[in-house]
């Protein structure tokens, strides 16, 4: 499609890196109905309890919610349906063993336009415990520490 070159980033869940290590990520497609890519568009949509399973070799997206379309009527769909995830099947066979087998989740990290479509970004994720979180926290804060440390080296010598 010309003139929707690019990437537009709609909605991130942030507390995904937070709450696990993402191990590998898969960009796919995700089937919508109706009005809700227009109410996505406008970033009507929150991925914060979204986890993927994979049911009968398919993968789906649960806990999403869309908040219905403010202009849309009787095509508006159900908030938190389930939606369906478009990968590949090769993906969609090792992304299921690793979840049954090692203890594997599948997490939503973030939902964009490509080109005029919407993608997802699905993350393969172990769950970190609270002694991962305080690591990550500290190593957080020390790299924030150490760029400060440069921008007022920077603006002293400057």
């Amino acid at each position: 499609m010309p003139g929707h070159e690019g990437v537009k980033p709609v909605a991130q869940n942030r507390r995904a890196r937070h709450d696990y290590f993402v191990e590998e990520t898969y960009e796919c497609g995700i089937v919508l109905k109706g009005t809700e890519v227009k109410s996505i568009r406008q970033g009507r949509v929150s991925m914060k309890e979204s986890y993927a399973a994979v049911r009968n070799g398919e993968v789906f997206a649960e806990g999403m919610h869309i908040s219905p379309y403010e202009h849309g009527s009787f095509s508006n769909q159900d908030p938190m349906r389930p939606k369906k995830l478009l990968l590949r099947k090769p993906e969609i066979r090792k992304l299921h063993g690793l979840v049954q087998r090692q203890g594997y989740t599948l997490i939503p990290l973030r939902l964009y336009l490509k080109n005029g479509l919407m993608k997802l970004e699905l993350g393969l994720c172990k769950g970190k415990h609270t002694h991962d979180k305080r690591t990550s926290a500290a190593e957080h804060d020390a790299e924030r520490e150490i760029q400060r440390a440069f921008r007022d080296r920077r603006n002293t010598d400057g």
